[in-house]
């Protein structure tokens, strides 16, 4: 098509970005490097199928892996091309759960199912194993989902899971439990749309009649279970089109399966592989070193971004003594440019204490992204278990949790015996506690009909207004809300706002069943609940803010500037690890480096504090990958040439020497807090460090730097 002949919303698209949009034909592969505009190729795509190929929107199926990003491509398409709006965009889960609800009877469940989280899982199997702790089942509930994510089923092979002999039997028993109830956890939402799929051929073949195009996002985080699904939906007239980045594959520990977007153009024949390698958002030289990085990865596809920006100052490395001139370093660059939007990235959270200590004391602003989710607050989920049993009284999980809170002497007890008595009523925990001959005592039938109150009172909601309503009948007729304001004057107005913010996100849906179903289901189903840049208040102050992040919560932002800290052996990389795992974290820091716009900062501790222990450390494995010309030494004008030198050339500490220990010369009695009394035996050098080798009472021989040494000076007879 000529320039001339493009349609107005595809005139922007570069050469390649165009390619991928009007694409037909067979399988489409687009591998979309960092910052190359990948959601607006697949918004564009979506738009141009209906638009120019004819598509209906009814025939089209869009799937990514938050709600968030499933809205916003929805909505760019729709605005766009208005028919976009009609076209199915979700999540996987969001699908499966879809795709089950209306043939839930195929699988042997009911339409009316509720979604279990991590903990609820961990409840379930406490019931049928109770005479274990939480730990133990919580590691349990970890390899079953683990399990579905491979799409594996108690009967297949699960040594790779587990190579415990009784695990199968474990899973065994806790599908049963949970078929028995009638709910379903997320592995579920997939494994039982592939198990509906491949035995029921009329759904299988009606399904992929309905949909003639099915396009996937960020299709390197995608796990063994998600692509079976996507194998069943793939007929031999479907149009596949999978959108994704090899080199941003980071979540294996979720269970993704970097070998699913490799492996793509051999599993589907006739594959086109379009890639996007102009990037329009990091400078040229921070581009320039992150494909130095990737590229030592084997498992890649392959490309190299480039873009049409000036190069920009090269990265810059500090070589730091330990932890604490890293916060000083840090605090350096932010006061010399206050007005620059700055992320501290670290690789696990631990590390953002003493940033958040010495920020504090500094009066520097900053946010922490990634803290304890809504959801998963105690006031929160207890308001829900209340939800959850009204939406299906046969979930046994919830009902567990609220009925007896707050106290109303319902023991444990009585409500086995209410759920022993609930197969007499087909499952219906509230049938059965409300008219079943269980054995209680009168505190504990007075307790169990309070709670059946509560239920009736957010149950004569229904039919007018919205579900604001029935969640405050149930919140407050149950006694929660007064249970959970008592807490503590500060917890409890915390936890009251929290109740009340729940209340506020009901206010969208209607007051009646199905309202309370889709609400629920939506609450389980949002996988991006940590904070979020874009609408964060505290980001929207006027104030600079630091944001201090971990790099996998990066993915998908974007700062000006990045001090990616931690990078020494042992810590980033962990000590630990197969080749696959050192790949995976070399994507780590390839993303975190691709965050950054105009300017990237790297830090390396010579010893950092590990368990009340200074070690010394070693520059990360990464770090020595960087050709020197890449980036420049902290301190010097040039390219860090000697940079692992015992001493690197052009180092200096960011921060003034701290003041002199006294001397311990040999035969020098000391008292360190942990060790107790001993005598200095030695003293050598490190690296220029002194260092006090004491034997102590015990018999233990220790070394100290002296910087840290702790050491007190006492005379023999103390």
């Amino acid at each position: 098509m000529r320039e001339a002949d493009r349609r107005e919303y595809l005139l922007d698209l570069n050469d390649p970005q165009y390619e991928a949009v009007t694409h037909s034909g067979g399988a489409l592969l687009i591998l979309a490097g960092a910052g190359s505009g990948k959601t607006r190729v697949i918004t564009v795509k979506i738009a141009y199928l209906i638009d120019e190929l004819r598509y209906t929107p009814y025939s089209i199926l869009a799937v990514t892996f938050t709600n968030r990003a499933a809205a916003e491509m929805r909505e760019r398409a729709a605005g766009i091309v208005p028919a976009a709006a009609d076209a199915m965009v979700r999540t996987f889960h969001s699908f499966g759960a879809w795709l089950l609800r209306r043939n839930a009877s195929h699988v042997g469940i009911s339409p009316g199912f509720t979604i279990y989280d991590d903990d609820d899982v961990v409840t379930l199997l406490r019931t049928i194993y109770p005479n274990e702790n939480r730990s133990s089942l919580g590691r349990l509930a970890t390899k079953i989902s683990r399990a579905k994510d491979y799409g594996l089923s108690p009967a297949d092979d699960l040594s790779a899971v587990s190579p415990d002999p009784e695990f199968a039997e474990r899973y065994r028993a806790y599908e049963k439990r949970l078929r028995e109830i009638g709910n379903v956890d997320f592995g579920d939402l997939i494994l039982l749309p592939i198990r509906l799929l491949r035995e029921n051929p009329e759904i299988k073949a009606r399904i992929q009649s309905r949909y003639r195009a099915v396009l996937v996002d960020e299709y390197q985080d995608s796990n063994v279970a998600q692509y079976l699904l996507l194998r069943e939906l793939v007929g031999e007239e479907t149009y596949l089109c999978v959108v994704g980045d090899d080199d941003q594959s980071i979540y294996r520990f979720r269970g993704a399966e970097v070998r699913n977007i490799l492996s793509f153009p051999e599993v589907f024949p006739g594959t086109t592989v379009v890639r996007l390698e102009e990037n329009y958002r990091s400078s040229g030289a921070i581009l320039g070193l992150a494909s130095d990085v990737v590229r030592n990865n084997e498992g890649r596809l392959g490309k190299t971004l480039w873009t049409r920006r000036p190069d920009g100052p090269l990265p810059r490395l500090a070589v730091l003594y330990d932890q604490n001139d890293e916060v000083e370093y840090c605090k350096n660059l932010i006061r010399s440019r206050n007005d620059t939007q700055t992320a501290i990235l670290y690789r696990t959270n631990a590390q953002s204490r003493l940033f958040e200590t010495e920020f504090l004391k500094a009066g520097i602003p900053y946010r922490i992204v990634g803290s304890v989710r809504f959801y998963e607050r105690e006031e929160v989920k207890d308001a829900l278990g209340v939800l959850k049993t009204i939406a299906n009284p046969r979930d046994e999980v919830a009902f567990r949790r609220v009925v007896n809170k707050p106290t109303r002497g319902v023991g444990p007890a009585t409500i086995d015996a209410i759920v022993s008595e609930s197969h007499a009523y087909d499952g219906d925990i509230l049938a059965a506690a409300a008219e079943g001959g269980y054995t209680a005592s009168r505190r504990a039938r007075d307790g169990v009909k309070t709670f059946l109150g509560a239920v009736a009172a957010a149950r004569a909601t229904f039919g007018s207004g919205s579900l604001s309503a029935t969640l405050e009948a149930a919140i407050t007729e149950s006694g929660l809300a007064t249970f959970h304001e008592q807490q503590d004057e500060v917890a409890g107005t915390q936890r009251r706002a929290n109740l009340d913010e729940l209340i506020n996100a009901a206010a969208i849906y209607p007051a009646t069943a199905d309202g309370l179903v889709e609400f629920l289901e939506t609450i389980e189903l949002d996988a991006s609940r940590t904070v979020d840049p874009d609408t964060d208040e505290a980001a929207k102050a006027e104030i600079p803010l630091v944001t201090l992040i971990t790099m996998h919560n990066t993915k998908g932002l974007e700062f000006d500037r990045v001090i990616v800290t931690g990078l020494e052996d042992g810590l980033f990389p962990r000590a630990e690890g197969t080749e696959d795992d050192i790949e995976e974290e070399r994507r780590v820091l390839y993303v975190a480096i691709t965050r950054a716009r105009n300017e990237l900062f790297l830090t390396t501790c010579r010893f950092r504090r590990v368990r009340g222990m200074t070690l010394e450390c070693t520059p990360s494995r990464f770090l020595r990958e960087i050709p020197s010309e890449r980036i420049t030494l902290d301190g010097t004008s040039g390219p860090a040439r000697g940079l692992y030198s015992s001493r690197p050339t052009g180092f200096a500490p960011q921060r003034a020497p701290a003041a002199e220990h006294g001397e311990f010369p040999p035969g020098t009695y000391v008292y360190h807090d942990e060790y107790g009394t001993g005598v200095v035996v030695s003293t050598e050098f490190t690296r220029g460090e002194r260092v006090f080798v004491v034997r102590f009472e015990s018999g233990r021989d220790a070394r100290f730097l002296e910087k840290y040494a702790r050491l007190e000076k006492v005379m023999p007879s103390e």
